[in-house]
């Protein structure tokens, strides 16, 4: 016991002396690539396209005058005839999703999910619909769902995506309560935070990050998926309006997100934060049954959520951390990175409890 507290205390250590750089070096740096990232953005919005050849920034749909031109541009159009759909999976925004297969000429036939636009839609749909596509096609990472490609010049208009197994990241926890060592859960979080690394150096920023738009494979690898936030969520049960005016999930959402709209790589961090609760507690739902306004209202206080129970000292003090009121006080993804690769080449860190703690209090 003596020996776990001793290494919590040395990982804590270490933690909040990477907190102190977050706060002098980490804004500078902030600062300065903001400046790079928004002057490329001003010069790729007239040019069309990314100026610097080996430099990878996300480019908003958005800035194209003709939005089919983003699909043309990011995606890869599949010819029909390769796509076997075999069963409905589940239903989307915009039609059903569905698995099945692709075979594509010189390639091995793969396992696929399928996304379909349902028919009698009208043009905007259909460009709401392929604009995650357009999104999507943009990034290339382990732990970002990867498109295989669209298909647009015939009904019905699909998005073809890697087939996840194991699905969405809370069904599959609450699915397989207590099933998982520490270890494979950190494994699990520091998959999330690779992608959301990758997001934010590209200048991505998520918006509804949360444990159901993280899918999960046959290998427990954890890939960010959903990139269509930028959509009111009409049809999302856990979004509420805000004071702005949007619609947006308050549970998993930033306090300066919620009052004044600001959703910035930080904002993003505070939802890694509760996504981190989620995976600790086994999918269970943040806050409880507290109303979305109560939530607002205890977090403006100075509530945040407690410690699920068996969750290592170490990981809770990294999600308080992410749920710093000052978004400059929060950590950048790449640090968060740092950090649980840290825990999880030093298991011994993970022995302190929090549970464990209180009954010493």
């Amino acid at each position: 016991m003596c020996r776990g507290l001793s290494c919590s205390i040395e990982i804590q250590a270490d933690f909040y002396s990477l907190a102190n750089c977050f706060t002098c070096h980490r804004c500078q740096g902030y600062i300065k690539a903001r400046m790079k990232s928004e002057e490329k953005r001003r010069t790729r919005f007239h040019s069309g396209h990314v100026p610097f050849s080996g430099i990878k920034t996300y480019v908003d749909p958005d800035t194209y005058e003709d939005p089919t031109q983003a699909v043309e541009e990011f995606t890869k159009e599949i010819d029909p005839s390769c796509i076997r759909i075999e069963r409905v999976i589940g239903t989307g925004e915009f039609g059903e999703v569905c698995s099945g297969r692709l075979r594509l000429p010189g390639r091995a036939d793969i396992a696929v999910a399928i996304k379909t636009l349902k028919g009698g839609y009208v043009e905007q749909q259909r460009r709401d619909f392929l604009r995650e596509a357009s999104i999507m096609g943009q990034f290339n990472n382990p732990n970002i769902i990867r498109l295989e490609g669209v298909v647009t010049k015939s009904r019905p208009v699909m998005i073809v995506v890697e087939y996840m197994e194991n699905g969405a990241l809370d069904s599959f926890l609450r699915t397989n309560d207590g099933h998982f060592t520490v270890i494979q859960l950190v494994g699990m979080l520091r998959g999330i935070a690779v992608g959301m690394t990758y997001l934010s150096d590209m200048g991505y920023i998520h918006r509804d990050l949360a444990a159901r738009n993280i899918l999960v494979d046959g290998n427990l690898v954890c890939k960010v998926s959903d990139f269509g936030m930028s959509r009111v969520l009409e049809d999302d049960p856990e979004a509420a309006y805000t004071a702005t005016g949007g619609k947006i999930p308050i549970r998993w959402t930033a306090p300066e997100a919620i009052a004044y709209g600001k959703f910035s790589s930080a904002s993003d961090t505070w939802s890694y934060g509760i996504v981190m609760w989620e995976v600790m507690s086994y999918g269970e739902r943040p806050y409880w049954e507290m109303s979305n306004q109560d939530v607002i209202l205890s977090i403006e206080e100075g509530y945040r959520l407690p410690a699920p129970m068996g969750c290592p000292v170490a990981l809770h003090q990294l999600m308080l951390h992410c749920w710093q009121k000052e978004r400059g006080q929060r950590p950048h993804f790449s640090d968060i990175l740092t950090f649980l690769e840290k825990l999880i080449h030093n298991p011994s860190s993970l022995l302190t409890l929090v549970n464990d703690v209180q009954r010493l209090d």
